[in-house]
């Protein structure tokens, strides 16, 4: 769904959803400011158009203890046994070397 939209529209979307979040929490604007460690203006334009930093955004997914939602941004993707020895077997050499001429003496 994510893929679809536009990065304007993802940003817009994560304002929104933590304002849900802050209302779901019981918590004013000021409230989430001050224990996210920003401003208020900071708080009012996320929420407005999702616009802020990346560590704005792990600040307010603490401050909102929401911050589990980041683990599926942090986690590397993980690959099954077959697909490990599929990656070795084409990292390996498929052909032999041609043998080297040897240099002819020139003179």
């Amino acid at each position: 769904m994510l893929e679809l939209q536009t990065p304007d529209a993802i940003c817009q979307m994560l304002g929104e959803r933590v304002r849900a979040l802050r209302l779901a929490r019981n918590l004013s604007q000021q409230e989430l400011a001050d224990r996210a460690g920003a401003s208020l203006s900071t708080i009012r334009r996320f929420e407005a158009s999702g616009q802020g930093s990346m560590l704005l955004m792990v600040q307010l997914a603490q401050a909102l203890q929401a911050s589990d939602g980041l683990q599926h941004l942090l986690t590397l993707p993980t690959r099954s046994i077959a697909e490990a020895e599929a990656a070795v077997q084409l990292s390996t050499r498929q052909r032999a070397r041609k043998p080297r001429q040897p240099q002819r003496s020139g003179g």
